[in-house]
């Protein structure tokens, strides 16, 4: 990735004239199965242009109890985006509400002026907090077809929507049908240093790069940045090998008597008595793991081998006595 940013070809993004940006934002959007793509330099801007061009001030929407957008960007949705955000539980699976739930949380469309007005869902997949959990196509089209019921327009932050195509053996764009807009890392299970996408049509990306432009995002030579995007863009299909990864290392822990979920797939949380102290053995160990809803998260990506589970499953036995 270091030799594909030394050798990329670039030019000025912010007046949108680099090639390497240009194919990036193509060849993302045509995964996606949307018309347009942005580059972003994170994953949270990609979200923030989504909700700021789907919300006026004031708006409700909706989103998954504990997803990204509600927990993990600093109230952004709120603070620049002027919505008023309200979690659906996950009442049909981890991390996905059912079409009832949502049905009821939006409330009638025709409402007395002074209530609240909800304008957007927003979906997550893989849902992060929960443990990379996946939504399946015919649910998201469920979703997304009584979103329109409500009038909701549709958002979905596919920060780890690679994942769920690798998982279910699909193609991504199967994963996005109906959403008026969609977020996608680069970094993350691909490998690359930085970098996201937000795609919808054109008229909604040329929107979203003045959006990109107020935050800040408008990066000149990005191509530098854009090319290792690329060569992740490559190795989407190495991602089930992460998930068997996280499969073992489930097994493993489970074997040596921790609480484990079964991973769908990268991502692995552990229920322990204290986080924090287990963090801190683990630490001690040497294997770095972060707190999520309150449980232990461990993540398996590409730089992480099947050796490197091994031992880390040893060193675990090895400090239990």
């Amino acid at each position: 990735m270091r030799t594909a940013m030394a050798d990329a070809e670039v030019g000025d993004n912010v007046i949108d004239s680099d090639p390497t940006i240009a194919s990036l934002e193509q060849r993302a959007a045509d995964m996606l199965g949307m018309e347009a793509a942005l580059w972003t330099p994170s994953g949270t801007m990609a979200n923030l242009i989504a909700l700021s061009l789907h919300l006026e001030r004031g708006d409700r929407f909706l989103a998954p109890r504990g997803a990204h957008v509600l927990t993990n960007e600093l109230g952004s949705a709120a603070w620049f985006a002027g919505g008023m955000p309200d979690p659906v539980d996950h009442d049909a699976g981890p991390g996905r509400p059912t079409p009832a739930t949502v049905r009821a949380a939006a409330g009638p469309p025709n409402g007395p002026y002074y209530a609240l007005r909800t304008t957007l869902l927003s979906l997550e997949n893989t849902h992060n907090a929960s443990g990379g959990a996946v939504t399946p196509p015919e649910e998201h089209a469920q979703l997304v077809a009584t979103a329109r019921d409500c009038g909701l327009n549709v958002h979905l932050d596919g920060a780890r929507l690679w994942n769920a195509a690798a998982a279910l053996d699909l193609p991504p764009a199967a994963l996005t049908v109906g959403v008026d807009s969609v977020s996608a890392c680069l970094s993350k299970g691909l490998g690359a240093p930085a970098g996201s996408v937000v795609a919808g049509d054109a008229e909604f990306v040329e929107r979203a790069r003045r959006i990109r432009q107020m935050l800040g995002g408008g990066v000149r030579q990005g191509g530098v940045l854009a090319a290792p995007g690329l060569l992740a863009l490559d190795r989407v299909d190495d991602l089930a090998h992460d998930h068997a990864n996280a499969r073992a290392l489930a097994a493993g822990l489970a074997g040596l008597g921790w609480d484990v979920e079964e991973p769908q797939t990268n991502i692995l949380l552990a229920t322990v008595p204290d986080v924090a102290l287990a963090l801190e053995r683990l630490r001690g160990l040497g294997i770095l793991a972060l707190p999520m809803a309150g449980r232990v998260r461990f993540v398996l990506h590409r730089d992480v081998s099947d050796d490197d589970v091994e031992e880390a499953l040893r060193r675990i036995e090895e400090e239990r006595g």
